[in-house]
């Protein structure tokens, strides 16, 4: 018999050493689906056992631009799966995958607006447009075969 976990969808989620990995867990959690954080260093072994629907890449301290930055592994890219980037996430996907990301001159977390650009699953129970906070020290420049779903500025 399976266990709980294994019975139901699973969303894993890479950490990068974001302050606010545990509340991307809760708040997938809250979603009714079960999710596991795992070390971006423990990631690519995590994958291959837990088979996840969805993976997220968490924030964190780092620069893309930094030699030996972390990286999420490129089986979760190859493998089809819906892929989420948040903050250092999002920027390590967009440069592993042949976009171009500009480092920042100085860092520095303030309020952004955030629009959204297309419809999407993702965004059908939220807003259209809001504020979040955000980092201000780096931006994806241009997008690797991806569509944009929204823009924050």
């Amino acid at each position: 018999m399976p266990t709980t976990a294994s019975a139901h969808d699973k969303i894993l989620i890479v950490d990068f050493g974001s302050q606010v990995t545990q509340l991307i867990a809760r708040r997938v959690r809250e979603e009714g689906v079960y999710s596991e954080i795992v070390p971006f260093q423990k990631a690519e072994t995590a994958f291959k056992e837990m088979k996840p629907k969805a993976v997220i890449l968490s924030g964190g301290p780092e620069s893309v631009h930094e030699e030996g930055s972390p990286r999420a592994p490129q089986l979760i890219f190859d493998s089809g799966v819906p892929v989420l980037g948040i903050c250092y996430g999002q920027m390590t996907m967009a440069a592993q995958l042949g976009g171009e990301v500009e480092g920042g001159h100085h860092r520095e977390f303030g309020r952004a607006d955030v629009e959204v650009k297309a419809k999407s699953e993702l965004f059908d129970s939220t807003w259209s447009t809001g504020e979040t906070a955000s980092p201000k020290c780096r931006r994806v420049l241009s997008l690797p075969a991806f569509q944009r779903m929204h823009r924050s500025r």
